[in-house]
């Protein structure tokens, strides 16, 4: 056969044979987009040819010889292309024997098993013969066991984390102590905060006014101290600090004894306060009732690490649950601002494990827009760690009361530096709404959320919270060990939230010094209760 194109390419002529005439004599159209379509033609089935020979090549690298060159061209193509479905390379046998339950129990006392990968390799290439069902069952069994003794060794961590975060360390409890026997037998430690001076001070308005509810004096002080240095008004600002009726002497004899002059400081103790003392106060009766509910629901700290079916991170946060803090009147006392100081319009609510690093004065300056609580939310930012809770993080949204009433995407929002604007909140029904859904909490043997005053505090404030710059609030210093010295620097206020509080021999090394130089070292309570730096 020959194949003949005119010189004028307008004909093409095919000979079937040396001296046949006969021929086929096709006429190409005069548009040369003919030519090119010809042209385009031979080049897409050249490709298509080489690409058949490639994957045939490969095919047979890999062993599968038995396929044609259609049947594996379908099979790398896809499932049931060309007539073929698409087929793995490990045997069907290690998928089976990898589903194949197996039992804690089976494992124990077996010292066959590797103990490491390295041990694993070694064993499988000095075995002269092993199939691919022995070497899955041994791979099966020395992943069971490394990530059974990960989960026990996870669950012991948080253990250990939780009782030490629970746990009053000696030189706080030596500072208490020291501080209650001064308050007795020093007069000078018993001063009236603030000076009679300086207590109109207390209900005036012009004034910046900062509350502080701590039962901690190390870490009020921190926080105090922190506060006054970095302000360029010191002689504008009024902190008052709530304590419990323990805690009162010592916090008042440590602010007695060491002045933040020109600022005013109050310390008041909630017995102090009439309406804390007279009738019924909800929070309270709600505390008794959580306690009850708690230890017969937990069941102890024991109960919650001897689950073997609850993942670590949920023994975590059950463990967390049951710290005393998130059972203590100073977590909830917040609600109660405005009854608290019915003369103030505005106040700053900052927690004991914070440290304020800027001048935050200009927080009175923000528009609220008749918002009652100015806070940093918590669901976008650099950190996706911290900064992506949502309602979802904190209520259970299976419960129809929770799941009727709210949108599980709603972004959530921070304590631990609030703007309140207690003018508007008295306008508002938010304590009653905390209270009663409390109240429904404990009916419902603690279903709607599981810790702290955060889950409620979202449900009672939602709808009245105006956003605020991040700056005014970085979270995380007391879990993320890897904010970097920058970022923190950077904040006006930052937070230890989590278990890892500075004062805690469990605080991150690197985080630690950032709230530790606001503490005077030299001080003769702080070095008689051998409380260092590091």
């Amino acid at each position: 056969m020959q194949l003949h194109i005119s010189p004028s390419l307008r004909h093409v002529t095919v000979f079937p044979g040396k001296e046949v005439r006969e021929f086929i004599k096709v006429k190409v159209g005069s548009r040369r987009l003919s030519y090119r379509m010809l042209f385009y033609s031979i080049l897409f089935f050249t490709f298509i040819l080489r690409f058949v020979f490639v994957m045939t090549a490969v095919d047979t690298i890999d062993g599968e010889t038995r396929c044609s060159t259609i049947g594996c061209l379908g099979k790398k193509l896809g499932p049931r292309i060309l007539g073929r479905r698409l087929e793995s390379s490990v045997p069907e046998v290690v998928y089976q024997v990898l589903e194949e339950p197996i039992g804690k129990d089976e494992l124990q006392g077996r010292s066959d098993i590797p103990q490491s990968l390295d041990e694993f390799m070694t064993e499988i290439k000095d075995s002269n013969v092993i199939d691919a069902r022995t070497f899955a069952v041994k791979l099966r069994e020395m992943v069971t066991l490394l990530e059974e003794r990960t989960r026990n060794a996870k669950i012991q961590e948080y253990l250990y984390r939780h009782v030490a975060s629970s746990s009053i360390p000696k030189q706080l409890h030596c500072l208490a102590l020291r501080l209650a026997n001064e308050h007795s037998t020093n007069a000078a430690a018993r001063l009236q905060l603030p000076s009679a001076e300086f207590v109109p001070a207390l209900v005036d308005n012009s004034f910046f006014h900062f509350v502080l509810a701590s039962d901690n004096v190390l870490a009020a002080s921190v926080v105090a101290t922190s506060l006054v240095q970095n302000s360029l008004r010191p002689h504008k600002v009024v902190l008052h600090i709530i304590t419990d009726r323990k805690t009162y002497c010592p916090m008042q004899a440590w602010f007695s004894l060491h002045p933040l002059s020109p600022a005013i400081i109050e310390v008041k103790a909630l017995h102090h306060f009439d309406w804390f003392s007279k009738g019924k106060v909800p929070v309270l009766e709600a505390m008794e009732k959580d306690q009850k509910v708690r230890s017969q629901f937990r069941g102890g700290s024991s109960a919650i690490v001897a689950n073997n079916t609850d993942k670590p991170n949920v023994i975590a946060a059950k463990l967390q649950a049951l710290s005393p803090k998130y059972n203590s009147i100073m977590n909830h006392i917040r609600i109660h601002l405005p009854e608290m100081f019915p003369s103030l319009n505005k106040v700053v609510f900052l927690d004991d494990d914070v440290v304020v690093q800027t001048d935050l004065s200009p927080l009175w300056d923000i528009d609220m827009n008749g918002k009652v609580n100015g806070a940093v939310e918590t669901c976008r930012g650099k950190d996706k760690f911290v900064m992506s809770k949502k309602f979802k993080s904190y209520l259970n949204f299976s419960h129809p009361l929770i799941s009727n009433n709210f949108d599980p995407n709603t972004c959530a929002w921070a304590y631990g530096m609030n703007i309140f604007d207690l003018e508007a909140w008295r306008k508002t029904n938010i304590s009653r709404t905390y209270h009663y859904w409390i109240e429904q909490n404990l009916k419902s043997d603690l279903s709607l959320w599981q810790l702290g005053t955060l889950p409620p505090g979202l449900i009672a404030f939602h709808g009245h919270v105006h956003v605020i710059d991040p700056f005014w609030h970085m979270l995380g210093f007391g879990y993320q060990e890897n904010i970097s010295s920058a970022d923190a620097k950077s904040a006006g206020v930052i937070h230890f939230n989590g278990r890892a509080k500075p004062w805690l021999e469990i605080a991150f090394p690197n985080l630690r010094p950032l709230w530790a130089k606001y503490i005077d070292f030299s001080d003769k309570f702080i070095k008689g209760c051998h409380i260092r730096a590091s």
